[in-house]
């Protein structure tokens, strides 16, 4: 048994942030922003929350799926950053769409940008068991908190907040689904977080706390990484799957950067017209990154039944993870 998308939609807010106001904001020159980071625009959450843009791509989701709540019986978060450290983001998703009580499982994936991936895996294999019929997997993240806007405004500008969901059901023929991730744990540090778990005190280590409360990256570190083990990582995946490059129909990938994904498209010798490359327009939207980008697909009408997709994209910690798929 595999499974198929049977709904899709996305959230954003409603504040949109061009590089040039950037650029105003943090007094840089004309056009630094654009010039150092690729993304003309990424849009940041003022009124909106977390949860309140999950909930709206689920409903989404779940109206175009044509299934009603009362249908959904497993919920999965993926998420890089949940709401609040304790307890999981799921079960606040399941309160706000008002599926009742006891009606289905709720719990968080976490695998940083591939927290979607993972979660489409994790849901693959469960519902091969016939425990569950219709799930719900939503990406929500406010990338747009804690950026290092004084210490590396390049790497600041690249973000922007956004959500996506995906309605989630057995497929009723055999179709391909063919799951992959490596991790590469030397590279631990090059993208971090360091607060907010057990790592720091808040009460004894206020200090380190602090200094490590802001998004970290050593982009050479990650490109080191990448160059050298990115390509082999999608050959074997393809022949996982028995695909070959020209098998693939769209490549839909974690929207990093527009200079990472130049690079992706060089590295793994991808047809650049087969790349759903959206990242100047809205930026890198940590874990919600990849489902927002098929949703886009889907709004430009890119997506047809019986599509062979390539989900790839890398993640802190560091990891490469990649699912082809018939759609």
């Amino acid at each position: 048994m595999t499974l198929r998308i049977a709904g899709l939609a996305h959230s954003l807010p409603k504040r949109a942030i061009s590089s040039e106001e950037l650029d105003r904001m943090h007094q840089k020159p004309v056009g630094w922003f654009a010039n150092n980071t690729g993304v003309r625009c990424r849009y940041r959450c003022e009124s909106e929350t977390q949860l309140s843009m999950a909930k709206e791509a689920a409903f989404g989701a779940v109206e175009i799926a044509g299934v009603h709540l009362e249908q959904i019986d497993l919920v999965v978060s993926a998420a890089a950053v949940p709401y609040q450290p304790l307890p999981a983001m799921a079960p606040a998703i399941l309160r706000e769409l008002g599926i009742k009580d006891g009606q289905a499982t709720a719990f968080d994936v976490n695998a940083s940008c591939l927290s979607f991936l993972t979660a489409l895996e994790t849901v693959e294999a469960l519902m091969a068991t016939g425990r569950y019929s219709c799930a719900l997997i939503v990406s929500s993240e406010v990338a747009s908190r804690g950026l290092p806007w004084q210490a590396a405004p390049a790497t600041a500008g690249l973000f922007g907040d956004g959500a996506a969901a995906v309605v989630v059901k057995p497929a009723s023929k055999a179709t391909t689904f063919q799951a992959s991730s490596r991790s590469y744990s030397s590279a631990y540090n090059a993208c971090q977080i360091g607060a907010g778990g057990t790592r720091f005190s808040y009460q004894e280590q206020p200090k380190e706390f602090h200094q490590h409360s802001l998004f970290e990256m050593n982009g050479k570190e990650l490109f080191k990484i990448t160059s050298r083990h990115f390509a082999e990582f999608v050959d074997a995946l393809l022949a996982k799957a028995g695909w070959h490059r020209n098998d693939i129909d769209l490549i839909i990938p974690h929207q990093a950067s527009p200079l990472a994904l130049r690079h992706l498209i060089k590295q793994c010798s991808f047809d650049e017209g087969k790349v759903m490359d959206i990242a100047a327009a809205f930026g890198n939207q940590i874990a919600a990154s990849i489902p927002f980008t098929l949703s886009q697909a889907s709004a430009q009408n890119r997506l047809t039944e019986g599509m062979n997709l390539l989900f790839l994209g890398t993640a802190a910690g560091v990891s490469f993870g990649g699912v082809a798929m018939t759609c």
